[in-house]
Parts: structure tokens; C-alpha cells; sequence
């Protein structure tokens, strides 16, 4: 006989059934709760367990439709096309649910835009992906996007709570608000670990938080997706917390995508750009430690490699910041296309040949080391197409405030002009 897993058990039935439905597009529900007019073409976004597929069924149970499903894993533009003509021939409409939409590339995509159009099926894709990335701006235009959010604890307490009456047994307080946290918001995750935790757990001892959070300690907890979107907010997480110089934060991000899985050496490239992108010359030895935690880490290994990384990210959340390094980098590139050819000043030009200094090749040239201040003032370096707004700018934070009060009297002695 099949065993149906509890979660598959406990899919809503109906919209008041469905947790966090105060959450969805409100034009969506009273479409769906009335069941009437044409049904909508829908793009459900959203995490794993909020939810997707059980609003795909509540949307095809609530029209007198035929409800055809597909995943985008096992099928292909034939199915689709299979789909398409039995449409035809059906008298009912047809719902064509797509789960893990985002899989289909572009020219599979484009299958679906002629038979949404003709009306001939509704289409109702489901993703995790971020649709602008991953799906066309043609199917996106018939379609509307409505996103799905990671279930609150208090969706999740309702869930967990039919999960517990549905096994016949109850969790105390405390180990419910632990499996909770371990859910990361994903109701098909609370169930299947609540099930799991049930089907394995000694039946002659009650449940407890202390026997839960040994189960727990066995499960990969950290949620992190090395391929899709939530990578790339992660990784803006950290850099936006080190920029906004807070530690903890910085912690939090970094040490989330090491648990997740990702390759540490990702990591801490992003800390060696950081360190000289948004520290730079306020703190140079926030480069020197990045790059050696870079270092140090391909010494160690893991799991002892993660204390260099985390002395790293303390160091760099808490430094003098400055992005002027980096600013004077674009304003460089900037100035290099604009004036690509600008002639070299004749005194900064070698003379090794006779014509070559009969000419003014290195004419007036004055060596530095040979002045008193070790700076020759009043020598102009650049093409006089590129003077005028420097573009190194020195801020007044950590060590740049010293190279800032140094430029400044380089100026004076240069007779005050803004560059030379």
C-alpha cells in the first residue's frame, strides 16, 4: 500500500485552509473564492514550502476546468503541445500547471505564448527562481507574478499544530518554537522533519525539546542557494553589513553561506575586493588580511580555516571606510577614454638617443631625490588635455586623513593649484 507523506496528507483543501493567505494578492483570492470568469494566468513566486503548488490546485478546484500538471524536470515542449491539442478538443477549459517553470529555456517558453493568447489554456507556472532573470518578457507580459513569502511562525505554529493532530501526539512548547526555527519558513519542510522526528523517536518517552534538538542536530539546517537568487542576496547581506560596519551582521551572512555549502574561497575573494574597494587607503592592512586569510585558509582547511574568516569579517565591518581609492580608479578610466591619446609631457619622455634629446626629449626634468623636500614643485605630470578636477581625493577617515593633510601641503608646495 502507498504511505502518503504527511505533508502531501495535510495540503490544503480550500483557501481558509491555506497559511498565509492574508498574504496573497488580494485580486487573486476573491477570483479564486468566487470561481468565476476567465481563470487567470498566473506566475506563483516563491521559496520551497510556501505554498506554490497547493494554490496551483485551489486555483484549478476553483473553476470547472480540466487540470492538467507538468513539471518542467521530466517535460518538454511535446508534452506541452500534447497538452495544447487536447485543450481543443476538451469543452472545459484547461489549466496547465508548470511546476519548476524557470527550468524551461527560452525557445521552450515561447511554446506557451500562442495558446495563452488564443486563450486555449490558463497557465499557471510555479518558480523560486526571480522571474526576471529566469523567465521571458513575452510569457512575463500575459502572465501575472504574484509572490509567495517564506510562512510567518505563526502560519507555521498552525501548521505544526495539524501536523501533531494528525500523528496523535504533542510537542511541548519549547521544542515546537525549535522545530519552527528549523522550518526556514518552509511548511513542507516543518512537516516532513515533524514526521520524520515522530516515525524515529522512542515511543515509550514522551516528546521533549532535548530528544528534538538531537534529531535536529542530524538535519542540514542552513538555508542557501549556491545557484539561484538567494546567493546573490546573501552575498550583497555581507557586503552591504561590512559597509554599514556592523559585525554581527557581517557574521551572520558570511558564516550563512559557509553553512549553506559555498566554496570559502568565494567568501573571502569578496572580502579581498571589499577591503580595497571600501576601505582602501583609510586602513591598508585591511588588504594585507584579507589576502591573508586567503592564505591561511588554503594552510588549514576547514573547519579550522573559518577562524581566519571570521577574524577577517570583524576587522573589515569595523575599519575607516573609504571608497575613494575606488572612485579615483573611475574617474582615471573616465579621463583615459576620453583623452586616449594624449601626448606625454616632453620632460616625463626618456632621451636614449642623441635626436631624441636634441629634440627636448626629458628637456627640464627634475629628479626628486635631488630637491630638498625630496618633491620637485611646480613639475607637471599629466597631459594638459587631463588637468583640472583631480582624481584621487583623500577622505578625512582613518589613515587617508594623513595622506589627505600630506596632498594638501604637496598642493601648497606646488604653488596651491588643484593637480599637477
Amino acid at each position: 500500500m502507498r504511505q502518503i507523506p504527511l505533508a502531501e496528507k495535510l495540503r490544503p483543501r480550500t483557501l481558509t485552509e491555506f497559511s498565509g493567505v492574508e498574504s496573497l494578492d488580494s485580486h487573486l483570492v476573491r477570483q479564486v473564492s468566487s470561481g468565476q470568469g476567465r481563470i487567470p494566468s498566473v506566475i506563483l513566486w516563491g521559496p520551497p514550502g510556501s505554498g506554490k503548488t497547493t494554490l496551483a490546485k485551489l486555483i484549478g478546484a476553483a473553476f470547472d476546468c480540466a487540470f492538467v500538471e507538468l513539471s518542467a524536470v521530466l517535460a518538454g515542449v511535446k508534452d506541452v503541445r500534447e497538452v495544447v491539442e487536447r485543450a481543443k478538443d476538451t469543452a472545459k477549459p484547461t489549466l496547465l500547471f508548470v511546476d519548476e517553470i524557470h527550468r524551461f529555456n527560452k525557445g521552450q517558453q515561447d511554446a506557451f505564448l500562442p495558446h495563452v493568447e488564443a486563450g486555449t489554456i490558463a497557465l499557471v507556472g510555479a518558480t523560486t527562481e526571480n522571474p526576471s532573470f529566469y523567465l521571458t518578457g513575452a510569457l512575463l507580459s500575459r502572465c501575472r507574478v504574484v509572490i509567495l513569502k517564506p510562512l510567518d511562525e505563526a502560519a507555521l505554529c498552525r501548521v505544526c499544530e495539524r501536523g501533531e493532530g494528525e500523528l496523535a501526539f504533542a510537542l511541548p512548547e519549547e521544542a515546537r518554537a525549535m522545530l519552527i526555527g528549523a522550518s526556514l519558513g518552509d511548511g513542507r519542510r516543518l512537516l516532513n522533519l515533524l514526521e520524520a522526528y515522530a516515525s524515529g523517536r522512542d515511543q515509550t518517552i514522551a516528546p521533549s525539546a532535548e530528544s528534538l534538538a538531537g534529531f535536529l542536530s542530524t538535519c542540514h539546517g542552513a538555508f542557501y542557494d549556491r545557484d539561484g537568487e538567494e546567493h546573490y542576496n546573501i552575498a550583497s547581506a555581507l557586503i552591504k553589513s561590512l559597509r554599514g560596519s556592523d559585525a554581527d551582521a557581517a557574521l551572520y551572512y558570511g558564516f550563512r553561506m559557509l553553512e549553506g555549502g559555498e566554496d570559502p574561497r568565494f567568501l573571502i575573494r569578496r572580502l579581498v575586493i571589499f577591503a580595497s574597494e571600501d576601505i582602501g587607503n583609510a586602513d591598508p592592512r585591511a588588504l594585507q588580511l584579507a589576502v591573508s586569510t586567503l592564505q591561511a585558509f588554503e594552510l588549514v582547511g576547514l573547519p579550522e580555516g573559518r577562524i581566519p574568516i571570521a577574524q577577517c569579517i570583524t576587522y573589515l565591518a569595523t575599519a575607516p571606510k573609504s571608497n575613494r581609492s575606488y572612485v579615483a580608479l573611475h574617474r582615471a578610466i573616465d579621463a583615459v577614454k576620453q583623452h586616449p591619446t594624449a601626448p606625454v609631457p616632453m620632460h616625463l619622455r626618456n632621451a636614449p638617443t642623441t635626436l631624441m634629446k636634441s629634440v627636448g626629449y626629458g628637456k627640464g626634468y627634475r629628479y626628486p631625490h635631488d630637491e630638498a623636500l625630496g618633491f620637485a614643485a611646480g613639475v607637471r605630470y599629466l597631459p594638459d588635455q587631463v588637468r583640472g578636477v583631480p582624481f584621487y581625493e583623500p577622505s578625512d577617515r582613518g589613515n587617508e586623513k594623513t595622506i589627505r593633510e600630506r596632498q594638501l601641503w604637496l598642493r601648497e608646495q606646488a604653488g596651491g593649484k588643484t593637480r599637477n
